[in-house]
């Protein structure tokens, strides 16, 4: 199973095993390739050394967990230690010999690749997300723009990457969530600095869908979903997400 695991960082993340130590030649390592920070680790040691019984020699990966709860309930599996030679924070060791199904394994080792990345890594890794956006028709038509195109260009905002969704809050005299969009690029080059209007980055935004402007009103937002305010983009909550599903 050591082979496997290898087989599926190496395919997964482009990472080869390092081998630090000459005592322990079958100790290999895992590391982020912008912060160098360790990810997973592959030993071979005696099951006593991890509080089993037995002194038979065994493969065994230590991850790292983002929740230390997720850790504790681990740990309190078969095929779970805590963590050997990293035995602070919420490192695990899990055995490499068919007790835990490798899928499992897998698991842990995306989950602990998260766990120590950078912060940009987490943000280019976490999974679509869904925002609110405003679009004040002062400064751009976006109705007009979506009559004559599906996809326009429109001011980035922090936080926001490729293949997550944008509703665009359209304010006065519309004051309603018009459109459902997809955003298709992000990080598109824009320096504009005029009055009001401030734009560092572009982002391509796909249009999926179109509201009735009385749907979801300003009032409604206010009244059933608790936003009271679109200023800026914005998670939304749960419930504003179904309705708009």
């Amino acid at each position: 199973m050591r082979d496997d695991v290898f087989a599926y960082i190496k395919k997964k993340y482009r990472t080869e095993p390092e081998y630090l130590w000459m005592r322990f030649p079958g100790y290999a390592v895992f590391r982020h390739g912008d912060n160098q920070k360790l990810f997973a680790m592959v030993m071979d040691v005696s099951k006593s050394r991890l509080g089993l019984p037995g002194t038979e020699i065994v493969d065994v990966l230590n991850v790292k967990m983002r929740d230390p709860l997720l850790a504790g309930l681990l740990v309190q599996q078969e095929g779970y230690t805590r963590g050997y030679h990293i035995g602070r924070g919420s490192w695990v060791s899990v055995l490499l010999d068919g007790t835990v199904p490798f899928a499992d394994i897998c698991r842990w080792v995306d989950e602990s690749y998260l766990a120590t990345a950078s912060n940009e890594q987490k943000k280019a890794l976490r999974p679509p997300k869904e925002w609110i956006v405003p679009a004040n028709p002062k400064y751009y038509d976006i109705q007009s723009a979506f009559r004559q195109a599906d996809e326009i260009s429109w001011k980035q905002g922090a936080g926001i990457k490729a293949g997550d969704t944008v509703f665009m809050y359209v304010a006065a005299p519309v004051s309603a969530v018009l459109y459902k969009c997809r955003v298709t690029e992000t990080g598109i080059p824009c320096r504009l600095d005029k009055g009001a209007v401030h734009i560092a980055n572009l982002m391509r935004i796909r249009l999926l869908r179109e509201y009735p402007p009385d749907r979801f009103t300003f009032d409604v937002l206010g009244e059933k979903y608790g936003i009271y305010a679109v200023r800026g983009p914005r998670g939304i909550p749960e419930k504003l997400s179904e309705a708009l599903k």
